[in-house]
């Protein structure tokens, strides 16, 4: 039988509550990894659906509301449907991100991963939006392609 480390689960518990607690700060840079721990396009070349997650980050990103975290994740499922014709596979990214993507897991690719504090399911204030919509611009400074991959599917935060 293994002997646990009990100060080890003690401090570890204590980082975990100590990082609940802060307070919110600021928004961290867009980031993407692609599709996270799964496939940007089909082995053959044939299918790319990078273009879906990184709308999909962008939603994940931000965080928000449960309902806006649904939509988000149907959306992937609707937007890998139309780009490869395939149920299957987006079945099984929409089953992949509504099982790994909860605001309470401590992953880099969780809703609401830009936000230095686990924020959950809430809406966003006007300074927050401001944020969202400031980084994102900083973002596409250096990548003025992907402009036209966000914007139709994000057109609040190109407003003027």
């Amino acid at each position: 039988m293994t002997r646990l480390n009990l100060p080890l689960i003690a401090s570890a518990l204590c980082l975990m509550v100590l990082a609940s607690c802060q307070s919110p700060k600021t928004l961290r840079p867009f980031t993407t990894d692609g599709c996270s721990m799964f496939p940007d396009r089909s082995p053959d070349g044939k299918y790319d659906w990078k273009d879906c997650c990184l709308i999909h980050d962008v939603a994940y990103w931000q965080g928000g509301t449960r309902k806006q975290r649904e939509a988000a994740d149907q959306a992937l499922h609707d937007d890998v449907l139309a780009a490869t014709g395939d149920a299957a596979l987006a079945a099984t990214m929409f089953r992949g991100v509504r099982l790994g993507g909860s605001p309470y897991f401590p992953t880099g690719y969780r809703w609401g991963y830009g936000w230095s504090y686990r924020r959950g399911y809430k809406p966003l204030n006007l300074w927050e939006k401001a944020q969202v919509k400031a980084r994102l611009h900083d973002y596409l400074e250096d990548r003025p392609d992907k402009r036209k991959v966000l914007e139709p599917a994000n057109p609040q935060l190109f407003a003027e």
